[in-house]
């Protein structure tokens, strides 16, 4: 199938910091491990109660990996490609699927349920990521309207902001919280669930939608004008909100996106290889307290593991998937350093 048009909307990205241009964190940080899936594309990474690694492949398969024995074992096949995956209670998952939508999965059965195929009577394009609360309701991401996970590279160079926050409630309601975001991505709670933290990645930033205090029903933003481009939001038993970047800011695209719309238009024309080539890789990940104060900004050069969408932390551990590998990674919670900031400077 041919690569489909775009509709170039134009809008003017902040400056990009000092910090946009490092390509290195301020403090010694790089995965210790790197634990080969055998399997495309480790897009999110998930921990279950025994401490065994699940992670979703490019053929539709969910899979769990036992760091201690190296087994790695197929739980389930979607049907379909999925991508952030969250452990309930129970020990069943939720599951983002970009091409079924939401679903939930008995790992010990194999069994795949549809939570949420549709909104509204329209199909979800590109269910996303997702986040559990307390009381069983899930908040999710669709991406774009626009485009599927084949063609993400156009909802980011199209800016059209079609991505949606959505809610599903225990009875099965769903509606949607949060509207005309640019690609909204990772999708995180805070320990007091005071409210539901969403990833922009097509405007570099983290929106927040108030679901208790006196802003409830408000949205405001959480992060802005980040270094790069944010992907899976997660919450880690340190309570902090960690944050994957995928990718430094480019460039190229900040110079396009406020001009006309003829030149985006050439650079989708471009095949995609070369367009990869001028991307780079990096290692970078991020953690925030429930206010948004910078706790880590941990960035590596990106040798041995680059191009990471996924980040849990669990009891000191990072655990690390990538959208661009077939392995997924593990590396230790440096002692935080002194206070710093997302923009550069001292």
């Amino acid at each position: 199938m041919g690569r489909p048009g775009i509709a170039p909307v134009r809008w003017r990205p902040p400056a990009p910091t000092a910090r946009a241009g490092q390509r290195t964190g301020a403090h010694p940080w790089r995965p210790t491990r790197v634990v080969d899936v055998g399997a495309h594309n480790t897009e999110d990474v998930a921990v279950d109660h025994e401490g065994r690694l699940l992670t979703g492949i490019a053929d539709g398969r969910v899979l769990r990996v036992d760091l201690d024995s190296g087994d790695v074992a197929t739980v389930a096949d979607t049907g379909g490609r999925p991508m952030g995956i969250e452990v309930l209670p129970d020990g069943r998952l939720v599951v983002c699927d970009a091409n079924r939508g939401l679903l939930r999965v008995d790992p010990d059965a194999g069994s795949v349920e549809v939570l949420v195929a549709e909104v509204d009577g329209r199909p979800l394009r590109f269910c996303n990521n997702a986040a559990v609360a307390a009381d069983g309701t899930v908040y999710f991401s669709d991406s774009s309207r626009r485009f599927g996970l084949d063609h993400n590279h156009a909802d980011i160079l199209e800016h059209s902001s079609t991505g949606r926050l959505l809610r599903r409630t225990p009875d099965g309601a769903v509606d949607v919280l949060v509207d005309r975001l640019a690609f909204a991505n990772g999708v995180a709670l805070p320990p007091d669930e005071a409210y539901v933290a969403v990833a922009e990645t097509g405007a570099y930033r983290v929106t927040r939608h108030w679901l208790t205090g006196p802003g409830a029903g408000t949205t405001d933003v959480l992060l802005d004008n980040l270094p790069g481009f944010p992907d899976n939001l997660s919450t880690g038993t340190d309570g902090l909100l960690w944050l994957a970047l995928i990718l430094p800011r480019n460039r190229l695209l900040d110079l396009l996106l406020p001009r006309h719309p003829v030149l985006r238009h050439a650079v989708w024309a471009v095949p995609d290889p070369v367009r990869r080539r001028l991307e780079g890789t990096t290692t970078w990940v991020v953690a925030v307290d429930r206010d948004g104060s910078l706790v880590h900004d941990l960035q590596a050069a990106g040798e041995a593991y680059h191009t990471v969408t996924g980040v849990r932390e669990r009891d000191g551990t990072l655990y690390l998937s990538s959208l661009a590998q077939h392995a997924l990674a593990v590396a230790p919670v440096p002692v935080p350093a002194p206070p710093t900031s997302l923009d550069g400077n001292p």
